[in-house]
C-alpha cells in the first residue's frame, strides 16, 4: 500500500493506547470492508505530527480487486489519510525489511505565512546554507549516526548509509532532504537542529565533527518540530512486485 497523511492530528504512525494512530486508522479500515481481522505493517515508523507523502506498508488478505479497494478505502477513512495505489507483491516481503532507501524532507520558512502553518517550521534567523551544506558533506561520509538517536533506542547498531543530504533555499524556503537505507528514532529532526546550529555559527564545522565522534544525543543539537518533516519517499527493488 502507498499511503499519504497529513500527522498534525495523529499520535504518530504505530498503534499505540493512549491516542490515534495512522496504523490503527487504515487496519480498521481494512478490516471492516474485507470482513476480517486485517494487520499491517509499515516501512517505519513516524512520530507524532509528522507527515508523509508516500509511507508503504503490507498486508496479507486473500485475492484483491486493488482499485476498488483503493476507492473504498478512500472513501471510509479520515480525510487526513489516502490510500494512493496497491500492489501485489512476493509473499515474503516485508515493507519493513525490504526497502532499499528511504528519503526525508524537512520544510522551514523565515516569512511569516498562516497557509504553511502545521506544514512547515518558522524560523526568523538567517542561515548560512554554505555552511550548513558543507556539514552535509561530512554526514554523507559517515557510518556511525548514535549521536542523533533518540536514547533507549533498541538497535543492534547505530549505523546508516547516506545517499543523499542536501539543504536548499529557495525565496526565504528552505528544504533539506537526506536518503539513506536506514534511520534511527528521533535522527532527522535531530539532524536538522544541529545543521541549524551549524546554519547560525553556533557550531562550526570542527565542533560538527566533534558531536559524531561522541556517539552523544546531548551533545548534538535539539529536535527541531515535527510539522515540518515528512517521510517523501520509500524505494524497493522492483522484483519484490508482482504487478
Amino acid at each position: 500500500m502507498d499511503i499519504s497523511y497529513k500527522g498534525t492530528n495523529f499520535n504518530g504512525w504505530q498503534i499505540q493506547p493512549n491516542g490515534v494512530t495512522i496504523q490503527e486508522e487504515v487496519e480498521k479500515a481494512l478490516s471492516t470492508i474485507l470482513q476480517e481481522e486485517i494487520a499491517i505493517v509499515g516501512s517505519g515508523r513516524t512520530d507524532a505530527g509528522v507527515h508523509a507523502t508516500q509511507q508503504i506498508a503490507h498486508f496479507d488478505a486473500d485475492e484483491l480487486a486493488t482499485e476498488k479497494l483503493v476507492f473504498k478505502l478512500n472513501s471510509f477513512l479520515n480525510e487526513d489519510i489516502s490510500v494512493n495505489k496497491i500492489s501485489h507483491v512476493k509473499d515474503d516481503v516485508s515493507a519493513r525489511f525490504e526497502a532499499s532507501s528511504r528519503t526525508y524532507h524537512y520544510h522551514l520558512h523565515q516569512d511569516k505565512n498562516p497557509f504553511k502553518n502545521g506544514y512547515s517550521y518558522h524560523f526568523k534567523p538567517e542561515l548560512d546554507v554554505d555552511q550548513i551544506n558543507k556539514a552535509c558533506e561530512i554526514i554523507k561520509d559517515w557510518q556511525n549516526f548514535e549521536c542523533f538517536s533518540k536514547v533507549h533506542t533498541e538497535v543492534n547498531h547505530f549505523n546508516c548509509e547516506i545517499f543523499e543530504a542536501k539543504w536548499m533555499l529557495e525565496s526565504t524556503n528552505h528544504l533539506f532532504v537526506i536518503s539513506a537505507n536506514r534511520f534511527l528514532r528521533g535522527m532527522v529532526r535531530a539532524v536538522v537542529g544541529t545543521l541549524i546550529d551549524v546554519g547560525l555559527g553556533k557550531t562550526s564545522l570542527e565542533d560538527f565533527i566533534e558531536i559524531l565522534k561522541s556517539n552523544d544525543r546531548s551533545k548534538a543539537g535539539r529536535a527541531v518540530p515535527a510539522e515540518g518533516l515528512y517521510l517523501h519517499e520509500v524505494v524497493y527493488p522492483k522484483d519484490i512486485y508482482l504487478n
